[in-house]
């Protein structure tokens, strides 16, 4: 047999050939997505739910390297309380394919953002504030009460509530009292986001405010505490899909309609997040529960509250300032 010899440009050739094989042998092969998140704020059901080839890393969206830390993310999954930590103009519009699927709470609260900012957020959950009371038969505190309840002489010291100016102000302007933001400071109450139900379970406090997600699992083990959502509405906790270019958004299509699935939809409801989808199974998990053998404690938010509830969009700096201003003002003697 005789072997021709391979002259330098022939094997440079060959070579050229072989890389170019290589590249497109490894662009067919399935690409890992990894996406960014906050697990303990997150119901494991959520989390569970991820594709497999997904690629999770654990994220403290408070870090002040937060941006650097996340840059190699194809996605985040991240609150609107974080979301001012974020560069959002780094992130990629939003398919049409995948609006289309929102429900009209979500497009009424996306038309509160800034447009630049709107276009690049694709809300996938939405989260409820519980108010949760421990032995509530001794004062039979149901949704029919306004949150005047939170001036109660009763519950004077013993009120656990979020750490944030901008949700107290919220619960203040709707209590009928002349200056409530005052009324509620002086009242001694603990403000605390996250060790609320240890401080409700392990102390005398009698009430707290905090996002469903983080009580819903307590009530299962715990007989003393119950949950009440006032017809006046809650504060709502909205999370979102921030994507990178490279990311091809069919892929949070198939698993975002997964999530319909009634199992797993259900579950995500259990553990305190409503998926904002204009489903019609979905919708039906807003509607009210009613009253249960003529209790007066609720598990989910009456249709009423739902229709009360309210949310925080992101602030302008001057808005900011002036949110800031007011709340100083309203503490000084």
């Amino acid at each position: 047999m005789n072997y021709k010899k391979i002259n330098r440009r022939k094997f440079l050739d060959y070579a050229k050939l072989s890389f170019v094989f290589f590249v497109s042998s490894c662009q067919s092969l399935p690409k890992k997505i990894s996406i960014g998140l906050h697990k303990k704020f997150l119901p494991n059901s959520l989390i569970d739910s991820l594709p497999k080839k997904w690629t999770i890393k654990n994220i403290n969206f408070v870090n002040k390297k937060l941006n650097k830390t996340i840059r190699n993310q194809n996605l985040i999954l991240v609150n609107d309380g974080w979301l001012n930590n974020i560069k959002i103009q780094d992130y990629n519009d939003i398919n049409s394919y995948l609006l289309k699927n929102l429900d009209e709470r979500s497009k009424n609260y996306l038309s509160q953002w800034d447009m630049n900012d709107r276009k690049k957020l694709y809300p996938i959950g939405v989260t409820p504030y519980a108010l949760v009371i421990k032995n509530n038969n001794n004062y039979k505190i149901s949704n029919k009460d306004s949150w005047d309840l939170l001036l109660s002489k009763e519950f004077s010291g013993k009120i656990i509530l979020p750490n944030s100016a901008r949700i107290i102000i919220s619960l203040a302007n709707r209590i009928s009292r002349e200056n409530p933001i005052k009324a509620l400071i002086s009242q001694d109450n603990i403000y605390d986001d996250k060790y609320a139900i240890d401080l409700l379970v392990n102390t005398d406090a009698l009430l707290a405010l905090m996002p469903l997600t983080n009580c819903n699992r307590y009530l299962k083990f715990d007989a003393r505490l119950s949950l009440v959502f006032p017809n006046q509405g809650v504060p709502l906790i909205w999370n979102f899909f921030l994507l990178k270019k490279n990311l091809n958004q069919k892929e949070i299509l198939n698993w975002s309609n997964k999530l319909v699935d009634k199992k797993i939809s259900n579950k995500l409801v259990e553990e305190g997040w409503y998926l904002p989808f204009n489903n019609p199974s979905i919708q039906d998990q807003y509607l009210l529960k009613g009253e249960n053998n003529n209790k007066i404690i609720y598990d989910k938010p009456s249709e009423e509250c739902w229709k009360n509830s309210w949310s925080f969009a992101s602030l302008k700096n001057y808005e900011k300032k002036k949110l800031e201003d007011f709340w100083k003002k309203s503490l000084t003697p």
